[in-house]
């Protein structure tokens, strides 16, 4: 069990292998075991670096920071204390914007972002997509949290899967909650084409939580952003289609250099 203490908290983290280092972020309320199908394979040539962001899995879950700056600042902390030399950082979800966060904010620290599925704009021209799951949380959290992750995934999607997900979640602090409604005013696009990270999307065809025209239209804002397409895949193609998704992560890191220019 390895943890970092970072600005007032405690982070639960994994470092594996050895390489190109990466970051991999999870979505919301879940925890780094989302990146169990991609490890065995990426540890093989890259050291590979799971957190648990504050309030998930194994880290603590204090009241305070639970916000898009106070995960970022968290990033930036780790990256120092892991001595972590300009990872690529690859973020599922809410991830993909804490991922992208970083990359505009402190580029020299990172050499790449990979967004998957990621939010970006989508919630705050939809205010219902979370308005609804924020209060269901205040009024029957179980069955709130059991009815919208078995949104997260495509049609036969495999029910243990799921009920793996909604554990994760409900296992999570609930001063995780406080997260979600930023991301109803939160809206990228006027940072992605001052970027000086490359940035790779990859994003689910049958996403149902983020359309893919999201992901497409943050790539078209992005110099040089390509999107991949994960065949079959709702919101979190990492998990539901783990061989196709891998191939897209390795094409992605093909295409980032591996010591970019910080200017």
């Amino acid at each position: 069990m390895t943890y970092v203490d970072v600005n007032d908290t405690t982070l639960y983290y994994e470092d594996e292998g050895a390489g190109r280092p990466l970051l991999l972020l999870h979505g919301w309320a879940t925890s780094g075991r989302v990146w169990g199908a991609q490890l065995p394979d990426l540890v093989r040539d890259h050291r590979v670096v799971t957190l648990d962001w504050r309030g998930c899995g194994r880290s603590a879950r204090p009241a305070r920071g639970n916000t898009i700056d106070g995960v970022v600042a968290d990033l930036v902390a780790l990256v120092g204390a892991l001595r972590l030399d300009r990872p690529v950082v690859v973020g599922s979800s809410i991830g993909g914007v804490f991922a992208t966060e970083l990359g505009a904010r402190h580029p020299e620290l990172i050499a790449g972002v990979v967004s998957v599925d990621g939010p970006a704009y989508w919630p705050s021209t939809m205010p219902e997509l979370l308005g609804g799951p924020v209060e269901g949380l205040r009024r029957d959290r179980a069955g709130t949290v059991a009815g919208w992750v078995s949104e997260w995934y495509a049609p036969g999607t495999h029910p243990a899967l799921i009920d793996w997900t909604v554990r994760q979640v409900l296992d999570s602090g609930v001063y995780v909650d406080g997260q979600l409604p930023a991301f109803t005013s939160y809206d990228p696009r006027p940072l992605l084409p001052g970027l000086r990270v490359p940035v790779h999307y990859i994003h689910g065809e049958l996403d149902t939580q983020i359309p893919l025209d999201v992901a497409r239209t943050c790539a078209a804002l992005t110099p040089g952003a390509e999107v991949s397409v994960i065949a079959g895949a709702g919101h979190l193609p990492h998990q539901e289609r783990p061989a196709e998704f891998n191939a897209a992560l390795r094409a992605a890191l093909a295409l980032m250099p591996s010591a970019p220019a910080a200017g």
